[in-house]
């Protein structure tokens, strides 16, 4: 759920008529904080706190007094002298306790504990300077920044910023997600976007509306398996991929699909490239030459994925599969392509489709996307159309007729090579096969392969740099792990 500030405070308000007090929810979410920081940076490392002077820097010292237990060096920097600050501010810094030594460190994060939902308009001194200071550490001394509730400088409401806004590599929101923070102009400052719940909070709010999501409202889609289940189970996948000199889509999606737990995997390949890939492929992979992809009308599956490395030969067979095919089918890359040519395809197909643009896919599809925001492209599309639409980027959204818009709040700048998105295809499909409708697989598969990068290069040997597809391959399952014990 996306709320505004004032809807944010009223739910705080009635939080508080209640007896639910200021401290719990200050002390809940600095619990959630240290270890929303401890996912990322196992640590212990060295942590520098700017703080404000009201309840957001109070958040920010019980964060770092989670940090300081851990054995994490902590750094206070306070914006204000200790006689403006609020009492519950007082306190928490209080019970920081001494400094904790623990030697050089390589990791060093900054916690943006400036300024909350309450403030508004352009930035004043001190918190303009310790805003520049934020930045000049993630700059110069190759600082992470974790704004909590929203970047200082940044309006909650519209996603506008200020010229010496934080740029936050991690948004750690508190309680709900607050609908400036998934603004497209938003995205660059506020990095990796986390949702905090609060248990108090979140009992008191409703549900309707667009949504981020995040592993606590997606792990009930991935129960844990039965004992006595087999292949036949977890679906009879078919993938259309692969061409001349762009073998290596089929191989990354086929491969991502069996490490995304499909029970069968059938992929087919025209005969001139059959020799290359059936010597290449994971050997759990089915690979069939044929002469023509309507082959495949022919055979058994429960899930169709269609488009990475396809090229343009074969528009025609590309186009009658996407109309004709009844099982669900994911439709990526040249699929997509071939797609743009006929749209009002999609009107006609004879069952239903998962579309997977990049944004220049996008603009084939939609010309006026251009125009739009992303937010307004996905709800145009899917008002017009009766399929489900991710729309990639760094804030994936993926939206459906009658369905809530959901931002993927996963992932990592490392992803922007290429292979990411034939990846993401075969997870989709793997979803499917399990049983979700193409919105659940999406949703899920978006933010495993987030996830998974996130791992490779935050836990991992992986920089932002060396990161690339078959590196996520290796992180899925630990993916999987970390959406079913609800990870941040």
């Amino acid at each position: 759920m996306l709320l505004t500030c004032s809807e944010m405070q009223a739910l705080e308000q009635r939080a508080f008529s209640q007896g639910i007090t200021a401290e719990s929810l200050m002390e809940e979410a600095g619990e959630k904080i240290a270890a929303a920081v401890r996912q990322f940076y196992p640590g212990p490392g060295r942590c520098i706190v700017h703080f404000g002077k009201g309840h957001n820097g109070g958040d920010a010292l019980v964060a770092a007094r989670h940090l300081a237990a851990a054995g994490w060096c902590i750094e206070p920097v306070p914006a204000f002298e200790p006689n403006q600050w609020s009492p519950l501010t007082t306190k928490m810094f209080a019970a920081l306790g001494p400094p904790v030594s623990i030697g050089a460190s390589p990791v060093v994060v900054v916690l943006d504990g400036l300024l909350g939902i309450g403030a508004g308009g352009p930035l004043r001194e001190p918190i303009r300077s310790a805003a520049r200071a934020i930045n000049a550490l993630r700059l110069n001394r190759n600082a992470r920044v974790f704004s909590i509730d929203l970047p200082t400088g940044l309006n909650a409401d519209d996603g506008s910023a200020d010229a010496d806004a934080v740029r936050a590599d991690f948004t750690l929101t508190i309680g709900f997600a607050k609908r400036g923070l998934i603004a497209d102009p938003a995205t660059p400052f506020v990095g990796r976007l986390a949702v905090l719940p609060l248990n108090e909070l979140s009992a008191l709010a409703d549900s309707d509306g667009d949504t981020i999501a995040t592993a606590e409202l997606l792990a009930p889609l991935l129960p844990l398996r039965r004992f006595d289940v087999h292949k036949g189970d977890f679906g009879r996948i078919a993938i259309v991929a692969g061409s001349r000199g762009l073998a290596g889509a089929a191989l990354m999606t086929s491969e991502a699909c069996v490490r995304a737990g499909a029970g069968l995997i059938t992929l087919y390949v025209t005969s001139d490239i059959y020799p290359i890939v059936a010597s290449a492929s994971a050997p759990e992979v089915m690979v069939r030459p044929v002469e023509s992809y309507l082959k495949l009308m022919d055979s058994r599956h429960d899930v169709v994925a269609i488009g990475p490395g396809l090229g343009s030969e074969r528009h025609a067979e590309v186009l009658e599969l996407i109309h004709c095919v009844g099982q669900p089918m994911i439709v990526d890359a040249d699929a997509l392509n071939a797609l743009a040519t006929q749209i009002d395809l999609l009107n006609q197909c004879a069952g239903p489709r998962l579309l997977t643009p990049h944004p220049g896919e996008m603009a084939r599809l939609d010309p006026l996307s251009s125009k739009r925001s992303r937010k307004e492209t996905v709800e145009a599309f899917t008002g017009r159309y009766p399929h489900t639409l991710l729309l990639k980027g760094a804030r994936t959204l993926v939206g459906e007729q009658g369905k809530s818009l959901s931002f993927n709040s996963t992932g990592s700048p490392g992803m922007a090579s290429g292979g990411m998105g034939d990846l993401l295809t075969g997870v989709c499909a793997a979803l499917a096969g399990h049983g979700l409708s193409l919105y659940d697989a999406a949703r899920a598969g978006a933010w495993l392969c987030g996830r998974a990068a996130e791992l490779a290069i935050h836990t991992g040997k992986e920089s932002e740099e060396s990161f690339s597809a078959t590196a996520l391959l290796l992180h899925l399952g630990a993916a999987f792990k970390e959406l079913r014990m609800r990870c941040y």
